[in-house]
């Protein structure tokens, strides 16, 4: 089923909206989270997109947390940097393949929404 222009782009705003993290405190998983809510049930293409989204975020969230006790390590403070870095490439690459149509699956996701 091809996906119309508005539902499109209403996903590809669910991750991007991923980026609103970086100015506000779990703007990460808020920003999805929040659009994700109200246009659920619009599309199923939009309600995947909002749940990968979200997955994702929150799969980082907790590698992150499990990367704070390793930091005095050094090894902690490179996997952060790997971690922002893999969420930078992946909600991009998420973005683009909405933005086209396409279905998405993140790496090393955690499926807490089904």
């Amino acid at each position: 089923m091809s996906e119309t222009s508005s539902s499109k782009t209403t996903a590809m705003l669910c991750h991007l909206l991923a980026f609103a993290g970086y100015l506000v405190p779990f703007g990460h998983v808020i920003g999805p989270l929040i659009l994700w809510l109200v246009k659920k049930d619009d599309s199923p293409f939009i309600d995947s997109h909002g749940k990968e989204s979200l997955n994702f975020q929150i799969s980082i969230t907790l590698y992150m947390i499990a990367c704070i006790p390793l930091v005095p390590l050094v090894i902690g403070g490179v996997l952060m940097i790997g971690l922002v870095v893999l969420d930078l490439v992946c909600v991009i690459l998420a973005s683009v393949r909405a933005y086209a149509g396409d279905p998405c699956r993140y790496p090393l996701t955690i499926r807490f929404l089904n």
